[in-house]
């Protein structure tokens, strides 16, 4: 098989877990495909071979299961055609396009209508397309920003709901009659005036039921939409049937259930509003992430700065960016020096000095200079972009823990309207013999009550909140599995290197004098070893001003020799200065109390005669011994990972207090480390720097890279800490636990509902509008109680 593509579908009318299962089963049947199709998200996440298969064909599979394939439409200015060859080009080579459905090219308004798949192709794609031609596009300038997609439908459903609430809403009246015996106006119990106002619920209002049932059914699937549409249509039918029965004979009263038909779609519409309002609120998060992108950028073009849409700059464009101004795009300084607030990106609240070649990252704000830049990545390539499309797959896909649920809903429908048949048959037979009134409103009922949509949202609702938090907290999880695995975590190992310590030798102590201090900076300064970098900044610091090096070179594993304006200079181990005769027996204790506590201890000698002791070490973060304190109480085992010799590394394993240490390991072996915890039998999470540490990564259960959202760190690891803030692990830990416990809440009350509901249906202790109130609201229930992970503190 060649090389897999990825694509995500947008996909809409699906109505409950019936739907989505279906698409999935019939997709995952295709020569090729491995896909996942997320009911709360309305998306389908695909994996294809080109070779066997190609997205038109995909995308017309689901539109024949009777769905849709959600599409955008795109109006570009295109400038640089001359005539009718030109327009017909980029028409013939959009519509080829992958993720194109239609586009039109229009020479005399010189604009080209696309619609697209914004799963499959984005509109930056799109443009390059155009510039590849030898034209250009951009955006139209007069087209204001459309109403979202899910605000629109909001507004659709709302009229719908109206609409049918103020048509039930007299039939409601009748009900008072059925369960008080109530006196109401003699109009509202004349047959022909409850068919008035129920035949628009049912036949207009209602026909999206009879649509979606008609589908499921062709394609030889059942979902709610067959339960809606069989349980009204019996209520409604029956109730006409009755009213036929009084022609010709006037004092025949029949009874009616238009109210029940009625009141039940009214509320399940209801449901499905509050469902689909709260449903929006769930993938907030991504709103949150987009809304943080730059909008505009001051490029320079032919010598001057102008302001152009983001979107338009292009990789190698320069771009001035001023005090208080958001970095456009990811890119890299070349001129001028400010200080940059990372916090939205890097979870850091110190802003981070600038100057000529340091990077920086798109979206994150300049502080306190202008600064001049050149771009390195744009579009969906940059740092934010990356993020935003890690949460958005974590949130399209689907937990282990789905599974059980998706099992179950695929049967569920079926095996309802056999327990309805039944029950009908049941109660006609034997409860009540010959009289089909009682036993058609059982069926009903339980046809209405069980309706399986609770049961599919429980997983997907909870998944899409649970890292959409996540994400708000800095903690990208790349898929539902890996939130689902890390609270059965046993056992979490952590790379000492700039996970536990920062990553950054500083000089701790040193003993000499500042003329002793200039010296060896001077010295060091002609290193390129950390060790010596740490020296220099100690010095710089200090405001110590350096001098020139008249000789130097390093003694490897035992230090450096250099020449100051005619001093010696040495710097090194005990052996060093033992080879040069220099005697240090009388700072050996000190020597050996610098390197219990793990720093690297250097002598210093001048002219043969000794003058001090520099002492480094790669400190600890500050919250290292707090986020492992909570770990522990999260009951966790511990342990520390490096290279680093056995004294050492039990000195800073002291200090954050970790009991078990794994010392001396090389790059290539930890890897193999982290199996043998997990021969342990223990469910093993590695934490490292998304580079160096990527075996070990990816062979643990659970890979956990601290960084700053890189491209390197997202790819290596399950889980990705933006900025190296370690207490962002406990709390990726205690969400993963938050999550799983609230969707196994969910679960249990969509189980539980239709256990009890469909019993008490079937025995005729359920009234049909009663047990449509109570589906709607059940979804709804599941919805809300998901939405409460947002108030959880992590």
């Amino acid at each position: 098989m060649s090389e897999s593509k990825h694509v995500t579908v947008g996909v809409t009318g699906m109505t409950c877990a019936a739907c989505s299962n279906r698409i999935e089963k019939v997709l995952n049947k295709m020569n090729g495909v491995e896909a996942q199709v997320n009911l709360t998200t309305e998306k389908a996440s695909v994996d294809y071979d080109p070779t066997s298969t190609n997205i038109d064909d995909i995308t017309a599979k689901i539109q024949k299961l009777g769905y849709g394939v959600q599409t955008e439409k795109v109006e570009f200015d295109v400038t640089g055609m001359t005539c009718a060859a030109c327009s017909n080009r980029i028409e013939k080579v959009l519509n080829k396009q992958e993720g194109v459905k239609q586009a039109h090219v229009n020479l005399a308004t010189e604009s080209a209508t696309i619609e697209y798949n914004p799963g499959l192709v984005e509109e930056l794609d799109l443009i390059g397309k155009i510039q590849k031609l030898g034209y250009d596009a951009k955006r139209k300038a007069e087209e204001k920003e459309k109403q979202s997609q899910k605000e629109k439908q909001l507004k659709q459903m709302k009229m719908k709901l109206l609409v049918s609430a103020v048509l039930s809403a007299p039939l409601l009246v009748t009900m008072l009659v059925h369960l008080f015996g109530v006196d109401v106006p003699h109009i509202f119990m004349n047959p022909w005036f409850q068919l008035v106002l129920a035949t628009p619920v049912q036949f207009i209002i209602g026909w999206q039921f009879y649509v979606g049932a008609y589908k499921n059914l062709r394609n030889g699937a059942a979902n709610m939409d067959v339960l809606v549409a069989l349980g009204t249509s019996a209520a409604y039918f029956y109730s006409l049937y009755e009213g036929l029965k009084t022609i010709g004979n006037p004092h025949y009263m029949p009874h009616l259930y238009f109210e029940t038909s009625a009141i039940i779609i009214t509320l399940i519409l209801f449901g499905k509003y509050l469902e689909t309002s709260a449903k929006s609120k769930t993938t907030l998060a991504i709103s949150k992430l987009l809304n943080l992108q730059a909008k505009q950028a001051r490029v320079i073009r032919n010598g001057e700065e102008v302001m152009v849409p983001v979107e338009e700059v292009t990789v190698g464009e320069r771009m001035v960016v001023k005090p208080g101004e958001k970095i456009p795009v990811d890119g890299i300084v070349v001129k001028g020096r400010t200080s940059v607030d990372e916090s939205m990106i890097t979870g850091e609240s110190i802003p981070i000095e600038k100057d000529a070649e340091s990077t920086v990252i798109g979206s994150t704000l300049n502080k306190n200079g202008t600064i001049e830049m050149e771009a390195t990545k744009v579009g969906k390539d940059t740092a934010l972009a990356s993020i935003i499309k890690v949460v958005e797959d974590a949130q399209g896909s689907k937990a282990p823990i789905q599974r059980l649920a998706d099992v179950i809903s695929g049967y569920f429908v079926p095996i309802v309207v056999v327990i309805a048949v039944l029950t009908f048959i049941v109660w006609v037979a034997f409860v009540t013999p010959g009289n089909v009134e009682p036993a058609l409103i059982a069926a009903i009922a339980v046809l209405v009550i069980a309706c399986p949509c609770a049961l599919g949202l429980a997983t997907p609702t909870s998944i899409v909140v649970g890292t959409g938090k996540a994400a708000e907290n800095g903690i990208l999880f790349k898929g539902g599995e890996h939130l689902e695995r890390t609270h059965q975590l046993d056992a979490i190992i952590l790379d000492k290197t700039g996970t536990i310590t920062k990553g950054k030798p500083e000089v701790t102590d040193f003993t000499g004098d500042d003329e002793t201090l200039q010296l060896l900076a001077s010295a060091e300064k002609g290193s390129e070893h950390p060790l010596a970098e740490a020296i220099v900044a100690y010095a710089t610091e200090k405001e110590i001003s350096l001098l020139e090096t008249d000789e130097f070179s390093a003694i490897p594993g035992h230090g450096i020799q250099a020449t100051i304006s005619g001093e010696q200079i040495l710097v090194g181990t005990r052996k060093l200065m033992n080879d040069h005769n220099i005697d240090v027996n009388h700072v050996e204790d000190e020597l050996l109390d610098y390197e219990t506590n793990g720093k690297t201890a250097m002598l210093i000698a001048v002219n043969s005669e000794y003058r001090g002791i520099v002492a480094v070490a790669d400190t600890i973060k500050e919250t290292a011994v707090e986020a492992i304190s909570q770990l522990k109480d999260l009951g966790l085992d511990v342990i520390m990972l490096t290279g680093d010799n056995q004294r050492t590394a039990q000195a800073i394993a002291k200090q954050v207090g970790i009991d078990q240490v794994i010392a001396q390991v090389l790059p290539e072996e930890k890897a193999n480390k982290v199996k043998e915890v997990q021969l342990q039998g223990k469910k093993v999470a590695m934490v490292g720097d998304g580079i160096n540490d990527a075996p070990a990564l990816a062979i643990a259960d659970i890979g956990i890279a601290i960084g700053t959202g890189t491209e390197v760190a997202i790819e290596a690891a399950d889980v990705t800490l933006l900025g190296g803030e370690l207490l962002l692990i406990p709390k990726a830990i205690k969400l993963s636990k938050a999550t799983i416990k609230n969707i196994r809440q969910n679960l249990f009350w969509a189980f539980a509902y239709n256990s009890a509901g469909i019993p008490i249906a079937a025995l005729g202790l359920l009234a049909p509008w009663i047990a449509g109130a109570a589906m709607a609201f059940s979804s709804v229930s599941v919805v809300s109680n998901s939405l409460r992970l947002k108030r959880v503190k992590i």
